[in-house]
């Protein structure tokens, strides 16, 4: 199956100068953990409820903080005609549960969970067991 079809394709971006109170917002409105972050229409980051809570409040910032202070700027993607398979495996090696997805142009136009490959009935548990070790290139700490 391709990542397209088990995308959720409803996505809301914020920009790197909105503040992680408005972010916060939106994810706990949305249910969610987790936003894109664009610019020029481009994909520049990503803003996490862990971004706000350790690069954000444990460091001392406050609501009004700039998104862009904050957020992830390494972004790790996929393209929307991937195997769920390949991306399995690639989110099991970078250890992390989501992924922005794009076309091949690089436009954002979904994002991929473990969760939206689950419900698809993809094998996930190597996901999992990857995503779970402990340490990585994602760990907050220093």
């Amino acid at each position: 199956m391709k990542i397209g079809s088990a995308m959720t394709s409803d996505v809301k971006v914020m920009s790197p100068d909105e503040t992680i109170r408005a972010a916060a917002e939106i994810m706990a409105a949305m249910d969610i953990g987790l936003l894109p972050v664009s610019e020029n229409d481009r994909l520049v980051g990503m803003i996490s409820d862990r971004d706000i809570a350790v690069r954000g409040v444990a460091a001392g910032k406050g609501p009004n903080t700039r998104i862009g202070e904050v957020m992830t700027y390494d972004v790790r993607y996929c393209f929307d005609d991937q195997d769920t398979d390949e991306i399995l495996e690639t989110m099991a090696d970078l250890q992390v549960r989501r992924l922005p997805v794009l076309d091949r142009s690089k436009r954002l136009i979904g994002i991929i969970s473990l969760g939206d490959l689950a419900r698809r009935g993809s094998m996930t548990a190597m996901a999992l067991a990857g995503i779970s070790r402990r340490g990585g290139e994602h760990t907050q700490s220093q």
